[in-house]
């Protein structure tokens, strides 16, 4: 990765920017103008994608037939006036960079970004003709996966991580989040249910022979327990993890017993299905999907018996 990359095409100042126009966004949305709401989030989203790209490095952002551009990519700053891909091109990319930004996401982004130009460039006004409900849901799923590819979440873009957010912030990221994560699970259930009948038949008979203790290796995280969940794409035998949050002794235990029953309680963090590949990243996320993100068990512990002192 070239140093001193300049800030046109350095990915840390194109995601900076693209929160600035995401912000601009709601705020036009809060104020009801829904027509420049989809305008400054359609330029978000290309900005969004592009810092992805530039974060791979660069030069994948730069438009390949402008040589004083791809010198700047390169470190090497001899221009200031840098020329990037064009929309078209900038979502062919992602296709092949991002794994779940695939065809069916381009061609929405690609929607929007003519969208885009053709109200900035004619005197149609195509945003007055777009319903909310048409493109709100698959404009945050666009987004969100672009973001998890880069280690990033919607609450983090839309700053509603940030303590002092105002309530509109939390209220939309709120909305955003279910809304993407609706879209991620149908994802998921439309490649599964793409797949042939046999083929679907194999990896579900698979899947019911996985056990909890081999799938620390499914999760980035090192958590306190795992356990089996239902996947909700493709209704296979899928796995949480989380903390553990509290236990008590279980009212069943016998007091002249060597062993006692302890009920333990955890919270999920990660919820993964090898079997479709769905991803759920956060309680937050694991509650949009319709999960129960709190698991309770019992387990069976040897007591720690006080030692008797005096009694020699």
């Amino acid at each position: 990765m070239p140093e001193n990359v300049f800030i046109a095409i350095n990915d840390e100042a194109l995601y900076a920017k693209s929160k600035v126009y995401i912000g601009r966004a709601l705020s036009r949305k809060g104020d009801g103008d829904l027509d420049e709401y989809q305008l400054w989030a359609s330029l978000a989203l290309e900005l969004l994608g592009k810092a992805a790209l530039a974060r791979e490095h660069p030069s994948l952002v730069v438009d390949p037939t402008h040589w004083q551009s791809i010198f700047v990519a390169a470190g090497i700053k001899i221009t200031t006036d840098v020329k990037t891909i064009a929309a078209k091109t900038l979502f062919q990319r992602l296709v092949h960079l991002v794994p779940r930004f695939d065809t069916k996401i381009q061609d929405f982004c690609g929607e929007i970004a003519e969208r885009r130009n053709t109200e900035l460039h004619s005197a149609d006004l195509p945003f007055k003709t777009m319903r909310l409900e048409a493109w709100e849901s698959r404009y945050w799923h666009a987004c969100d996966t672009i973001l998890n590819h880069m280690e990033s979440s919607l609450e983090q873009w839309l700053g509603a991580a940030d303590a002092q957010a105002p309530r509109q912030v939390l209220d939309e990221a709120g909305m955003a989040l279910e809304a993407a994560v609706e879209l991620r699970v149908e994802a998921a259930k439309e490649r599964f249910e793409g797949l042939k009948k046999s083929e679907r038949d194999r990896l579900a008979a698979e899947a019911k022979l996985r056990v909890p203790e081999q799938q620390s290796g499914l999760f980035k995280g090192s958590y306190d327990e795992i356990w089996i969940d239902v996947c909700p794409a493709c209704n296979c035998r899928a796995f949480m993890t989380g903390e553990q949050t509290g236990e008590d002794i279980s009212e069943e235990h016998d007091e002249h017993a060597m062993w006692e029953i302890v009920d333990r309680e955890f919270i999920g963090e990660e919820f993964r299905c090898p079997t479709c590949d769905l991803t759920l990243i956060g309680n937050d996320e694991i509650d949009a999907a319709g999960l129960n993100y709190i698991y309770e068990d019992q387990q069976d512990r040897e007591m720690d018996f006080e030692p008797d002192y005096g009694n020699d």
